[in-house]
């Protein structure tokens, strides 16, 4: 913990923080943190003084948000902590490649983020998924794996095909003649399903399935399926939201967080599916730890 920063500091409190032997002497403590490495010692010395010691790590780009560092990996690497620090714990982020749309929309690659994973002092190979023409590619981190989107169905006579699994689920392509067809499942804790797609008169394709939401059913004789909406996160110090579903063919919209419109990829590095005959974005592996 960090010591009070005013008011009165006992001898056994300073002991707790920064250990020693009994009998304590302040002498004990020359250099510990902000404390002078010798000559007088006074208890003020001791305020807002911290015994912990802070985790180093190299790989990917690093920025800085307040007391943390921030390693984003946009393409595939090594996180490797050279140095661990008393907690023992780093915050993760990662986000698979989103699926391909053919005419139902591609699904967001899987979305998985926690606080508190314990770490060591070892190497940890990152892998960043590519966004598919097909379903999406896996991101990995040490033993976390996030699942490539699955890919959007194509249409057919006179059903559908649906949409295939993944970390979210791809739109279903949509039938000829009233037919229907499923959109994909998502996987649990990293995504959700694939809208329906439908028929009448025209081909409308069901949108793909997004990080915080389901892609949208396509309404027979009037519209495709939108993208299911992405998730928000803080990780890098700004809100910025991810894993977007893609459009549904005939003007189906992209899920907010990188999905792609009816005839757009999704956007990179984000997981977004992609839309209706465009491939999704690339993911993104990103690691969060206490610094100072």
């Amino acid at each position: 913990m960090v010591m009070q920063s005013s008011g009165q500091i006992k001898l056994s409190e300073i002991a707790t923080e920064w250990g020693g032997s009994a009998p304590h002497a302040l002498s004990e403590y020359y250099g510990s943190d902000t404390v002078p490495a010798s000559g007088e010692i006074t208890m003020s010395d001791f305020y807002s003084t911290d015994a912990s010691t802070y985790t180093t790590a190299t790989g990917g780009t690093i920025t800085t948000s307040g007391d943390y560092k921030v390693h984003t990996f946009n393409a595939s690497g090594t996180f490797t902590i050279t140095y661990l620090g008393t907690d023992g714990v780093v915050e993760y982020l990662v986000v698979a490649g989103g699926g391909g749309g053919e005419s139902g929309a591609g699904g967001a690659g899987g979305y998985r983020a926690a606080t508190g994973f314990a770490v060591t002092a070892t190497g940890y190979t990152v892998t960043v998924g590519a966004g598919g023409a097909a379903n999406g590619s896996n991101s990995v981190f040490s033993s976390i794996t996030s699942t490539g989107g699955g890919r959007g169905g194509t249409a057919g006579n006179p059903t559908g095909n649906p949409g295939q699994s993944g970390g979210s689920g791809g739109g279903g392509g949509g039938g000829e003649h009233s037919g229907t067809s499923a959109g994909g499942s998502g996987t649990v804790g990293q995504g959700n399903d694939g809208g329906v797609g439908k028929y009448h008169w025209q081909i409308y394709a069901g949108g793909g399935g997004g990080a915080g939401a389901v892609g949208g059913d396509a309404v027979a004789d009037s519209s495709s399926g939108n993208g299911g909406a992405g998730l928000s996160s803080s990780i890098t110090g700004s809100s910025v939201t991810r894993g977007g579903g893609g459009g549904g063919h005939n003007a189906g919209t992209g899920g907010s967080g990188g999905g792609g419109n009816s005839g757009s990829s999704g956007t990179t590095n984000t997981g977004g599916g992609g839309g209706s005959n465009r491939s999704g974005g690339s993911g993104v592996v990103i690691v969060k730890y206490k610094y100072q």
